[in-house]
């Protein structure tokens, strides 16, 4: 049982990483992680040795995460929602960047967010987050395919926050 608990404590900072991502919101994504550990220890009799503790641990925070927004539509208020403001202009170039990248992560939806956050931050593999996720491996790479497409798009300055993806047209 101890060595399973540091497990999950080396785990800690990926699931609270993937739950800010989530909730766009620091206080929410702790409580969203302490639900998830509190789920997980509830339910600790259904975790299969062999599996990988992170994708079951994640799984769990993902299920938490649409059972909150199913309730009490917390998707809504957040997706209206931004980061914390700024303490003041950064002379950094790298910081101002990060803004950017995190406006543009923003501007995706919500199962672009959760794909690519996954994959890219994560580093889990497109089987393992397809799983946390609970979908089909197609699904999972289309909506990886259409994040990516969707932030190139936003890089270019061809996004119209209308539609997933804005299309070019091209005369010959």
């Amino acid at each position: 049982m101890s060595s399973t608990m540091f497990h999950v404590t080396d785990l800690l900072p990926a699931l609270l990483r993937y739950a800010r991502r989530l909730t766009r919101d620091e206080h929410e994504a702790e409580d969203l992680v302490q639900e998830t550990l509190a789920a997980a220890y509830a339910n600790a009799s259904s975790y299969q040795p062999g599996r990988s503790l992170r994708i079951w641990l994640f799984a769990i925070l993902h299920n938490a995460f649409i059972s909150r927004a199913r309730h009490d539509a917390v998707r809504e208020r957040y997706r209206a929602s931004s980061f914390p403001p700024d303490t003041g202009p950064s002379p950094q170039e790298h910081s101002v960047r990060l803004r950017e990248v995190a406006a543009a992560l923003d501007r995706l939806s919500e199962e672009q967010r959760q794909v690519l956050h996954l994959i890219a931050v994560e580093g889990l593999s497109y089987q393992e987050a397809a799983a946390v996720i609970g979908i089909p491996i197609g699904t999972l790479i289309s909506r990886l395919s259409r994040a990516r497409a969707r932030l190139r798009a936003i890089e270019d300055g061809d996004a119209d926050d209308r539609s997933p993806v804005s299309l070019r047209i091209v005369e010959n």
